[in-house]
């Protein structure tokens, strides 16, 4: 029987047996008299996938296998999917592909469970809220695929194949010689009643394989790819159900979407060469076809597929590297889709209150590092500053960096270098970075020949009087007012002011080139050395310590090397 003809097939229409599984009965009751609305008589088998009217209420699944972790890619799905039904004010459902039975694992689902919560994704039905249409497991619903395979059986839309592996592999190998697509093509879709009795009283293993019409095409309106067809005549009859009894994935997905009411089907765009099979189930089955929306890929820089090749592609993998939650669903909603503005942050609630389907882009969006760690440190930086704060002196007191958490020094810094960081994780490193002074290692570096051949000898000179005298440690004592005082001066003693001032201090007193605002840099170095907040295995040098260094630089020598090096030509 055509696929075509089956909606209106009288097996829709009888009265259910009380033995069949109550979420068959309670589906077909709900939808038989929708079902001949949705099939074409058309006799090539075209059909086209028909939205939901507005006034339907709008259902979205994100249907994980749980055998790894989360990808960043299937958390975008998951995301567009949880902002679709958020917008509309429909339902976000949550189901557990386990018919893998080898590769699933009840920690891959947890830990998948733990990343979408993490991520804020909450869920309105699943395994572990449940709800209306569950079971939400498909491991759990085997005796509703095995029914729904039954009745297509008796309508004619469905037929036991008897053959054994040998036998397809011959048919696969035939049509190669005859340059043919490797479509099934066996007796059994043309087997008389005798033949199939005389193989199933012999015990002989079958699968169920679903009739596809020989001609024609089918079609479909995807919301983000527009009209996508497919010529029938390239499938063949497929299986939808092995002959050990599990059923084919692209079965028990159109089964559970069609009984779970899924109105709107948002995935990856690797899953549209299922949807022929798929959407020729749904007529078959008499169900009304949901919405089809295909994401493109996340791709790496290179345009590849993202994989593990590239580093990190796991949710998990980055929050244990410190990324909050909220820049994780900011960027991944900007892959692939924008509000189009030039704007960039977006809080869960405003891509809620923006997200629209069609604004989803057709091309792969390329997954970016360094654009997610630059966007981790916005959001960082939008908590309130005390919470902030806080979290910054909680990681220095757990790393060992400071004696106590709570301080004005502890204050202090994070205010400092807050601007700087992008990483919670990176708190650490810029703090130890602050506290440690490698004057040697910068002063022989190529970045500082032009400061050192500028007579940093003289600034040098200058400032180890002014730390000698107490003048500099009193100025410091007063805070940052008492250092922008000291330095106004000392700038005009050495007829110095800019960069050609401030460069020079910066190296000599920090031992850097580069760093955060170098007064409050230097205040807090003084700070931490009387304070006693910091360990001794924080690497911090001490300002004493800081200008013994410093006496012992011999400049003489120093510019000499310089010269030197300057001197010989470079290597071809």
């Amino acid at each position: 029987m055509a696929a075509s003809t089956l909606a209106g097939s009288p097996w829709l229409r009888i009265r259910l047996l009380p033995e069949v599984h109550p979420l068959l009965r309670r589906t077909l009751s709900v939808r038989a008299a929708s079902a001949s609305a949705s099939a074409s008589a058309s006799a090539s088998a075209s059909a086209s996938a028909s939205a939901s009217a507005d006034s339907d209420p709008v259902r979205v699944r994100f249907a994980p296998s749980p055998t790894g972790n989360l990808h960043v890619g299937g958390a975008r799905t998951a995301l567009f999917n949880y902002l679709f039904a958020r917008s509309k004010g429909g339902k976000f459902v949550l189901r557990i592909e386990d018919t893998d039975l080898e590769r699933s694992t009840k920690k891959s689902e947890e830990a998948v469970l733990s990343d979408l919560a993490w991520l804020g994704l909450d869920w309105d039905e699943g395994p572990d809220v449940g709800g209306e249409f569950g079971p939400y497991h498909q491991s759990e619903r085997n005796l509703l695929y095995k029914q729904y395979a039954d009745k297509l059986t008796e309508s004619g839309a469905v037929y036991r194949c008897f053959c054994s592996n040998e036998e397809l592999e011959q048919m696969k190998e035939t049509a190669k010689q005859m340059q043919l697509p490797p479509v099934y093509m066996g007796k059994w879709g043309t087997a008389s009643d005798a033949d199939i009795q005389q193989e199933l009283e012999k015990g002989t293993p079958y699968t169920y394989r679903f009739r596809v019409p020989k001609e024609g095409s089918l079609k479909i309106n995807d919301l983000i790819r527009g009209e996508v067809s497919w010529n029938l005549d390239t499938l063949g009859d497929f299986v939808i159900m092995r002959s050990n009894g599990q059923p084919v994935y692209n079965f028990c997905v159109t089964v559970d979407d069609a009984t779970m009411q899924i109105s709107h089907v948002i995935r990856a765009e690797e899953h549209l060469p299922n949807t022929l099979r798929q959407a020729l189930i749904y007529k078959a089955l008499g169900f009304p076809m949901p919405s089809f929306a295909h994401v493109s890929l996340i791709l790496a820089p290179d345009r590849s597929k993202l994989s593990k090749r590239h580093g990190a592609t796991s949710v998990g993998q980055y929050k244990e590297m410190g990324y909050l939650p909220q820049a994780m669903v900011n960027y991944l909603a900007l892959l692939g889709w924008g509000d189009g503005t030039e704007n960039e942050f977006f809080t869960i609630d405003n891509l809620v209150e923006k997200f629209t389907i069609n604004r989803v882009n057709k091309s792969g969006a390329v997954f970016d590092a360094v654009k997610l760690k630059w966007m981790n440190g916005q959001h960082l930086r939008s908590h309130p500053p005390d919470v902030l704060i806080k979290s910054f002196e909680n990681r220095w007191k757990d790393a060992g960096i400071l004696q106590e958490s709570q301080s004005s020094f502890a204050k202090e810094a994070a205010e400092l270098l807050k601007d700087g960081i992008d990483l919670i994780t990176d708190a650490d490193a810029a703090l130890s970075n602050l506290l440690s002074y490698p004057l040697h290692t910068t002063l022989r570096s190529n970045e500082a020949k032009s400061v050192v051949q500028d007579k940093l000898s003289e600034v040098a000179s200058g400032l180890i009087s002014a730390y000698d005298n107490g003048e500099l440690c009193g100025a410091l004592a007063e805070g940052r007012d008492g250092w922008q005082k000291w330095v106004k001066f000392f700038g005009k003693s050495l007829k110095r002011k800019g960069k050609s001032l401030f460069m020079p201090l910066r190296v000599l007193l920090t031992g850097k080139l580069h760093g955060p605002d170098m007064g409050g840099t230097v205040v807090l170095i003084h700070k931490a050395g009387a304070c006693g907040v910091v360990t001794q295995q924080s690497g911090f040098v001490n300002l004493d310590e800081r200008f013994r260094i410093l006496k012992e630089v011999d400049w003489e020598s120093l510019v000499m090397e310089q010269e030197a090096e300057s001197a010989v030509p470079a290597s071809p």
